[in-house]
C-alpha cells in the first residue's frame, strides 16, 4: 500500500477512481437511489480535476484502491474501494491528510453513519447539522472539526 498524490490527472486515472467512487457510494449511500447517483456521477470527474490536493492510496500493483481529496485543510472527498473496507486505508489516508495537509475540517451526509461513526473514531466532532446537501438536496450534513 503506497500513498501517491496526483501529479497527472489524466482519463484512465480519473476513469479509475471514479469506478472507486461509484462502487463505495453504491455500498455506503444506501439513502441514494440509482438515478440520483446517475446523476450525480456526472459531477465527478470535474470534481476530482479540480480538488487542489487529489491523494491516491495504490496497491502492490499501482492500482487505486482509494482516494481522498482536500481543499485548504478540508477533507472534500475520502472514498475507499468496498473490497477494500477494513483494512485501515481510510485511517492510513486520513491520518496523512491530517498530518501532511493540517485536515481539520469535513462533512459528511447524517444518512452515512459509518462514515460519521469512522470520523467520529478519528477524533472528529460534529459542530453544526444542515437539513440539506450543498446541492439543496434533502440529505442532511453533518458538519465536523478535529477536536
Amino acid at each position: 500500500m503506497k500513498i501517491v498524490e496526483a501529479e497527472n490527472r489524466n482519463k484512465t486515472l480519473i476513469e479509475q477512481l471514479l469506478s472507486i467512487w461509484e462502487s463505495s457510494v453504491k455500498a455506503t449511500h444506501l439513502f441514494l437511489s440509482e438515478d440520483e447517483i446517475e446523476t450525480i456521477k456526472k459531477y465527478v470527474p470535474q470534481a476530482l480535476n479540480e480538488v487542489p490536493h487529489l491523494i491516491i492510496v495504490e496497491d502492490e500493483n499501482k492500482v487505486p484502491i482509494g482516494f481522498m481529496g482536500i481543499d485548504d485543510q478540508y477533507l472534500e472527498m475520502l472514498f475507499i474501494s468496498p473490497n477494500e473496507r477494513g483494512k485501515g486505508i481510510g485511517k492510513y489516508l486520513l491520518q496523512y491528510g491530517i498530518s501532511k495537509y493540517s485536515v481539520n475540517k469535513l462533512s459528511v451526509n447524517e444518512q452515512n453513519p459509518q462514515a460519521k461513526g469512522f470520523y467520529e473514531h478519528m477524533g472528529f466532532e460534529v459542530y453544526k447539522r444542515t437539513e440539506l446537501d450543498e446541492q439543496g438536496s434533502p440529505y442532511p450534513l453533518l458538519y465536523m472539526n478535529l477536536s
